[in-house]
């Protein structure tokens, strides 16, 4: 008999919500239209557009005017890196400018490889390092930055530690050295509370995905007054600033689901979820040996920790695991066809045989205390059979 799925990799993405399934389906029937055009169907298809623009807004404290409906968080980011960095070219035609990017180490690979692209061409990058918890230091920042910095990019939320930055006093030392600052906050939106004012930030990345909207569309702020170069041409969607037909139907999903993902990190339930981590972390530590947390205790995203367990490889923890009904991750799921390990976790000062021998456990809403007690009944033989069988972390990339 299959076993109950327990599902712990809200991270990697999350079921949509019923309500905003049944939010997307007329658009994607009767109720189709091109929010471009001018007739009935197309206004009424317009007027859905800026309500879903007016809640997505409102999920991290924005206008509507300074949404920017996209694809997904990656596309957000290669949007916010590309464009900020175009326009700051712009800005000072022929003559050296602002043209550094400074980015962290523990960037999600569609940051982190957007600015390997743009070195490439020529572009002058700086990478920050982190410490033990997965934290960028303000300090090397104000050490990095100079008047040739076009833009700071270091996300709100990792999404394989689960450590949350000091976005606030980051983004303060940024502009106040004349640059922009970017933050991906795709593992952040919809299980923090965010204030783009308060937090000081000129661009912030999220996809709906993370909270239980659907697939395909996601969104960049883009605060009043910051100039940016679009990616793609042809049409005057959004702004000027993404041509293509609007994703209708996703984008009313997203709405629904950023409106109610406002609801729910202002709710107790984050601490909910984050307590049943926590009782998962204490559980395995007293049940497993050689148990090792990877980022902070406090200062997570609510229900995130990546978890260590020696001498076994964190992959082979990983399939025992889905064949006993429990999903989990190994870390991001963008670079899950990776044979390295973790760049996160090696930036984090884990050596490569300690990153491979990591899991990834990520709590949502639906998961219940007998989630958590059904995991610490079937992960602790696991291990210890892993570990009998020499199923040691990988050592080599």
């Amino acid at each position: 008999m299959t076993p109950r799925e327990i599902y712990a990799d809200h991270a990697a993405t999350t079921r949509p919500d019923p309500e905003v399934v049944a939010a997307m389906l007329p658009y994607l029937e009767a109720g189709f239209g091109n929010p471009s055009s001018v007739h009935r169907r197309g206004e009424s298809a317009r007027e859905a557009v800026e309500s879903a623009r007016a809640a997505v807004a409102a999920l991290i404290g924005a206008a509507p005017e300074e949404i920017v409906f996209t694809a997904g968080g990656s596309e957000a980011n290669n949007l916010a890196l590309k464009g900020a960095l175009k326009a700051a070219d712009l800005a000072a035609p022929g003559a050296p400018g602002r043209s550094r990017l400074i980015v962290s180490a523990i960037e999600h690979p569609s940051v982190l490889e957007t600015a390997r692209a743009l070195e490439a061409e020529g572009r002058p990058l700086t990478v920050l390092p982190v410490d033990a918890d997965g934290l960028v230091d303000p300090a090397r920042l104000a050490e990095a930055l100079g008047p040739d910095v076009a833009l700071v990019s270091v996300m709100w939320a990792n999404n394989e530690s689960g450590t949350i930055q000091p976005i606030a006093e980051l983004a303060a030392l940024a502009r106040a050295a004349g640059a922009r600052f970017h933050t991906d906050a795709v593992q952040a939106a919809g299980k923090l509370p965010l204030r783009v004012d308060e937090a000081g930030v000129d661009l912030l990345s999220l996809a709906g995905h993370k909270f239980h909207g659907p697939q395909g569309a996601g969104a960049l702020y883009v605060r009043r007054r910051t100039r940016l170069v679009p990616l793609l041409h042809g049409g005057h969607q959004e702004r000027d600033r993404r041509a293509g037909t609007e994703n209708l139907a996703a984008i009313v999903g997203l709405g629904l689901a950023a409106a109610r993902a406002a609801r729910w990190a202002e709710s107790a339930e984050p601490a909910r979820v984050d307590g049943l981590a926590l009782r998962l972390l204490d559980g395995l530590a007293d049940r497993v040996p050689g148990t090792r947390l990877r980022g902070p205790r406090v200062g997570r995203v609510p229900g995130l920790v990546n978890l260590g367990f020696d001498g076994v490889d964190g992959e082979a923890v990983l399939h025992e695991l889905d064949l006993a009904g429990v999903t989990v991750s190994t870390g991001s799921a963008c670079s899950a066809a990776s044979p390295g390990p973790s760049h996160v976790l090696i930036a984090m000062g884990c050596s490569p045989e300690e990153a491979h021998a990591s899991v990834r456990v990520s709590l949502g809403a639906a998961n219940q205390e007998a989630d958590v007690d059904r995991i610490l009944s079937v992960l602790p033989p696991i291990i210890e059979r892993l570990r009998e069988l020499g199923h040691p972390a990988r050592r080599t990339a």
